[in-house]
């Protein structure tokens, strides 16, 4: 992609009327995300088990985001605010710098929340959330085994030298 340089930005800044100027409004356009994208959460398995969301159901806002960046931050409404209408669910997304990134993230997110508003513990969601926490309680489990084993090991060896 060809960026023109600050010098030639200012200088179209003042030339608005310039053939070049429209056709560099024109490839910034051709960049901007369809009015209805499909929104299936990309690298997800069970994507398709998941409840469709159409875009008159959202109402999108970009606002300012908060946290650390300083200038970058303060400046830029790159953070994105979706809301699903009827079920009232709010999603605030601001993980990346870009609008286009988080609007993505932000409609993943959001449609998981929608599976799991409306299926309950039927959902996919919950049930992986489930999975992933009954596999943390057993490596735990393990793991304190695995110290306790050590520590009966450790005392039989001072017994032993005793």
């Amino acid at each position: 992609m060809n960026v023109p340089s600050l010098f030639h930005f200012t200088f179209l800044l003042r030339e608005v009327r310039t053939p070049l100027w429209r056709q560099w409004i024109l490839r910034k356009q051709q960049f901007s995300l369809p009015a209805a994208p499909l929104l299936q959460a990309a690298g997800k398995k069970n994507s398709s088990n998941l409840l469709e969301l159409t875009e008159a159901e959202l109402e999108e806002q970009f606002v300012r985001g908060d946290g650390p960046g300083g200038q970058a931050t303060n400046k830029t409404n790159n953070c994105v605010v979706l809301k699903h209408i009827p079920s009232g669910i709010v999603v605030k997304c601001h993980q990346t710098r870009s609008v286009e990134q988080n609007r993505k993230r932000a409609r993943e997110i959001l449609q998981e929340k929608v599976d799991l508003f409306y299926k309950g513990e039927d959902s996919d969601v919950f049930k992986e959330k489930k999975a992933s926490e009954k596999k943390k309680q057993e490596k735990k489990r393990r793991a304190k085994e695995n110290l306790e084993r050590k520590k009966h090991f450790k005392e039989m060896q001072q017994l032993d030298k005793k």
